[in-house]
Parts: structure tokens; C-alpha cells; sequence
């Protein structure tokens, strides 16, 4: 099998470093989004000790989809939908997540030596759009779901799959960008 690889790469440099580049950031993303969703099975209760049942969104208008009543959000949550604490939660997860995935991703599997502020720089920015967008999409899912019966370990599931999805699309392409021989560097 090696001997396979070796020649492989050797013929085709290009798309083995795709194969290589896209196997370890599936597989240090997934490793992550499993932390991340740890995390999220103790801290709502943990952040609800201290800010209590509070809703928090933005800009939290009230509409309906099928008939289910909801709160269109792209920042925070409905009471509903865990409130200020799940919202805390989550972002608190993918903060403690992030500061894993970004120096494996930069150093294992991009082996980038740009300029690292640049990188964190850009990588967040990156992170904080999927994440708004993702909000918004939990926002309409949970509810709706919820309304026709969906049990939760099964929308979790596929929240999970469905955000970590897409996320990793967009963050791979961001990644792809900064962690590029030259990015960012001076000329």
C-alpha cells in the first residue's frame, strides 16, 4: 500500500495533497465537532446556573413556518430553544473548539508558516459567518422539527451533521486560502 502511495504521489503531486489536505481536515474537524458536542451535553445547565432561563436573540422576530410559531434569530436563542444559556454554550464550544482545530489545521494538516495573526484573524471571521448563518438555520429547524415530533437525539444528529457539513465546506475553503505558501505575507 505504500509503495501505492508513494507512486501515486509521485505521478499526481496535486491530488494527493488534496487527498492528504482533505482527510485530516475531515478527520481533525470531526474529532472537534465530537468535543464540541460534548461540551454541549453539560454546559447549557452550566451557563443556566449562572444567567438563569433568559431569551436572547437577534433580531428576534417572531414568524411561523407549517403552522410552528418560532423566533428568527442569526444571534442567540428562543427560551424554547435554551435561551441565553444554550447560546453561551455554543459559543463557548466552538471558542474551546476552535483553539484545537486551528493549530492542527494550520500545522498538521496545511503545515502553513504564514503570518499567524493574519490567519487567526481570517479563520474567525470565516468561523463567525458559518456560525451566524447556522443560528439562523437552527433557529428555523429546531422548532419546526420539534412541532412535528422529531425526537431530539435525532435532530441533534442532524443538526449536527447538516452545520458541521456545511461548516467544513466553507472553513476548508478558508483554510485552503490562508494556510497558502505566500498568503498574507508581504511582497
Amino acid at each position: 500500500m505504500k509503495e501505492f502511495m508513494t507512486n501515486f504521489a509521485e505521478k499526481h503531486p496535486k491530488a494527493a495533497q488534496w487527498i492528504r489536505e482533505g482527510g485530516l481536515f475531515v478527520l481533525f474537524s470531526y474529532v472537534v465537532t465530537f468535543i464540541k458536542y460534548l461540551l454541549l451535553t453539560f454546559l447549557p445547565g452550566a451557563w443556566r446556573g449562572v444567567v438563569g432561563d433568559v431569551e436572547w436573540t437577534w433580531p428576534g422576530i417572531q414568524v411561523s413556518l407549517f403552522g410552528v410559531p418560532f423566533t428568527l434569530a442569526v444571534i442567540g436563542n428562543a427560551l424554547a430553544d435554551g435561551g441565553l444559556a444554550f447560546t453561551l454554550a455554543n459559543y463557548t464550544s466552538i471558542i474551546l473548539g476552535e483553539c484545537i482545530n486551528f493549530p492542527l489545521q494550520r500545522n498538521v494538516t496545511f503545515r502553513s508558516k504564514g503570518p499567524v495573526g493574519k490567519q487567526i484573524a481570517m479563520h474567525a471571521l470565516g468561523t463567525i459567518a458559518v456560525m451566524l448563518v447556522m443560528n439562523l438555520f437552527t433557529c428555523v429547524w429546531n422548532p419546526v422539527t420539534a412541532a412535528f415530533g422529531v425526537p431530539d437525539a435525532v435532530r441533534n444528529i442532524v443538526t449536527t451533521i447538516a452545520t458541521g457539513g456545511v461548516a467544513m465546506v466553507i472553513i476548508f475553503a478558508i483554510d485552503k486560502t490562508i494556510f497558502a505558501p505566500g498568503w498574507g505575507e508581504k511582497k
